[in-house]
């Protein structure tokens, strides 16, 4: 591929941020019990890469920005409907579809952290929830749980987000997402709700 025809769209600091987040994401789905070491070192490197997702999304580049991508729920809605019908239009950064994507992944992931601090405090009296007591740790098992369950769901859907939209539109995203280049094309100014 040659990239001279190519801009940088995703910098290197979101490239490592995604790839870091999908081998730590199913690091800790895989191992939950049998590994608890090994899941609670991924869940405390998931949450790392929360907070560094939420500081790029004000001082990253343009792509990265949450203010160069974020949509109203509306326009999210009908980009799928476009999409669905072929009539989406290219974009260069985030879709609407990938911006929504973007926010329910991170807020998934989020809860999922959250409850998961709770579940370790309340079985093993261990990390910043260790007060927390075990009156409630099912209760607090089955919420990290369920979000859990969650974000794998969502994981799935935006893989097929980008197959669907690598069709469509006749480019590679996760070559995209592995280089940080995509084709220049003239994109609609997403943020207008």
């Amino acid at each position: 591929m040659q990239t001279k025809n190519y801009i940088k769209v995703w910098d290197l600091p979101i490239r490592i941020f995604h790839w870091l987040l999908v081998a730590e994401f199913f690091t800790a789905y895989f191992t939950e019990d049998d590994l608890l070491p090994v899941h609670v070192g991924a869940g405390y490197l998931v949450i790392a890469l929360l907070i560094f997702r939420l500081i790029w999304g004000f001082a990253g580049n343009r792509y990265a920005r949450f203010s160069g991508f974020l949509c109203s729920p509306a326009r999210s809605m009908a980009y799928v409907r476009d999409l669905i019908s072929r009539k989406a239009k290219r974009y260069v950064g985030h879709n609407p579809a990938g911006a929504a994507m973007i926010l329910l992944l991170l807020l998934s992931l989020a809860l999922t952290c959250a409850s998961g601090l709770a579940v370790y405090g309340a079985d093993q009296g261990a990390g910043p929830l260790a007060f927390i007591g075990d009156r409630h740790e099912k209760i607090w098992e089955e919420v990290h749980e369920f979000f859990a369950n969650v974000t794998l769901s969502l994981v799935g859907l935006h893989v097929l987000g980008v197959l669907l939209e690598s069709y469509l539109h006749r480019e590679n995203l996760l070559n995209a997402m592995w280089t940080g280049k995509k084709k220049p094309d003239d994109e609609p100014d997403l943020p207008s709700n």
